[in-house]
């Protein structure tokens, strides 16, 4: 996946340990930490995001999830699930980014 986020990006460059480290374990608790399918972790990470108001999480999350292979309908679905627990606003923001992204 393309970098989409800058200060990411500078991230990457001014602390290449730090983000090695946090790749790795990344990789560890997404790959090789439980039996959830590829396209059920990312859905949940979308709603973690998108719960959290974190845009950037969730636009770089709902992006790596459309390469798993998550229809535009399985992401709204999730994102609707939002409105019941953390209220429609957040759902909105959340929304916005997905439609923005689409």
């Amino acid at each position: 996946m393309k970098e989409i986020h800058k200060a990411f990006k500078e991230f990457k460059k001014e602390f290449p340990a730090v983000y090695k480290g946090h790749e790795a374990l990344g990789e560890i608790i997404h790959e090789q930490s439980g039996p959830l399918p590829e396209k059920i972790r990312w859905l949940i990470k979308i709603a973690v995001s998108g719960a959290s108001g974190h845009a950037l999480s969730l636009e770089t999350h709902i992006l790596k999830g459309k390469e798993s292979g998550l229809t535009n309908d399985e992401i709204k679905h999730a994102l609707l699930l939002l409105i019941q627990t953390t209220g429609f606003p957040t759902f909105m923001e959340a929304y916005s980014v997905f439609k923005r992204i689409r």
